[in-house]
């Protein structure tokens, strides 16, 4: 059973929106720099969304904010937001640390004064992103929130192809957000895996992760539902999988194990070979283990020739919002018929197999491969294929 993209909502410090982020990857624009969100010592460039000011609630998340934003944009573009309201509708988002972000207020002043306000537990308790989707549209239906490190933007959308597959639902909207926050900014700071400059996925010189922030929002939807609303697809979620290599916390299976079981799953549930797929997002984070180990492996399964890139050099590493970012940047790659250069890459490692793209460069083809990796030995795959083989649907 074939699951339909109907709609997108992409929410970046590449821009806001999908005319703004293709601006970005084509001028080959990247907008990082201080941190203003929140107070630091730690020196490493941050991707904000500046732009950012929907905001639906004034106190709640920045995080659910950003998610309801981009859930308007998916709806609006596919064409069901004046009429969502009501239907069982199926919500899975991804989010890495969630609303345990607000602890900090309330525990300082707890620790310093004996006791503290309860709105920092009042946020905790109203920062599930899929109940707060459900609530703001006034829908019910099958509901997750997937909290599984970077993967869970693509887990969330492999759960919610899952609802589709099995007839759960025949609509669900499906992605990950997560804001920048001290939290995560801290925490990668005491890793030592923040860079001091812009990063540079695969490159030689890589030293380290930018932060970003973001939200993105696919619209899924059954053949069926899509047939009777006379609704053009924008892409076809074709294959998921997932795998967890069990290896160390925070590094990757130097093998690569889990990942290639990830990417290989994904393949066979889309009943493709490797040499189907014309390009792939991958993960690239500039860290010095990921990169070297994610490269391996694709060259591994799609030999020296294949175009790839990692685009956390215009959105930073937006954390559990990156997997449905990057899911909803193969789509416009598919339609554009092109993939931006590998923003921050000047000169391959020798320890790494296969270089990226450097410029806009001509794709041809229909599928496409979303890789994502996350702490704990996270790995997940998409494949992703255009329309155009569809005919009249």
């Amino acid at each position: 059973m074939k699951i339909y993209v109907t709609g997108l909502g992409l929410i970046s410090a590449a821009g806001e929106g999908e005319k703004e982020i293709l601006a970005s990857f084509k001028a080959g624009k990247r907008r990082a720099g201080p941190v203003s969100l929140f107070s630091t010592e730690i020196q490493s460039p941050a991707y904000e969304v500046k732009s950012f000011s929907r905001h639906h609630y004034s106190k709640i998340l920045r995080t659910l904010n950003l998610c309801l934003a981009a859930t308007e944009d998916a709806l609006n573009d596919a064409s069901l937001m004046e009429e969502i309201r009501g239907k069982r509708i199926g919500v899975a988002m991804g989010t890495s640390v969630g609303s345990v972000l607000n602890d900090i207020d309330f525990y300082r002043e707890f620790r310093d004064k004996g006791s503290a306000p309860m709105d920092s537990v009042n946020l905790y308790l109203e920062g599930n992103l899929s109940s707060g989707i459900h609530s703001f549209l006034e829908t019910e239906g099958p509901s997750i929130t997937v909290v599984n490190a970077c993967a869970s933007g693509t887990n969330a959308i492999g759960v919610a192809m899952s609802w589709l597959r099995t007839g759960l639902c025949d609509i669900a909207i499906a992605g990950g957000a997560d804001e920048l926050n001290k939290v995560p900014f801290c925490g990668f700071g005491s890793l030592g895996i923040l860079s001091d400059s812009l990063c540079s996925p695969f490159d030689l010189n890589r030293n380290g992760l930018n932060l970003g922030e973001g939200a993105g929002v696919l619209l899924l939807e059954s053949e069926r539902s899509m047939k009777e609303r006379k609704k053009k697809p924008r892409a076809i979620m074709r294959g998921y999988d997932f795998s967890n290599d069990a290896h160390h916390l925070t590094s990757p299976d130097p093998s690569g194990a889990g990942l290639e079981r990830a990417i290989t799953g994904a393949l066979i549930d889309a009943n493709l070979e490797p040499d189907s797929i014309s390009f792939i997002n991958a993960h690239g984070t500039a860290t010095i283990d990921n990169d070297l180990v994610e490269a391996r492996i694709l060259y591994n399964l799609f030999g020296s020739t294949i175009a790839f890139l990692s685009t956390k050099g215009y959105t930073g590493h937006t954390l559990a919002a990156a997997g449905a970012l990057e899911a909803g940047f193969c789509i416009l790659a598919l339609e554009q018929g092109w993939i931006p250069g590998c923003a921050g890459f000047k000169k391959l490692d020798p320890d790494i197999p296969i270089a990226p793209v450097t410029q806009k460069t001509q794709i041809e083809g229909h599928f496409a491969l979303s890789t994502s990796m996350g702490f704990g030995g996270c790995d997940a795959a998409l494949v992703i294929e255009s329309p155009e083989q569809e005919g009249d649907i």
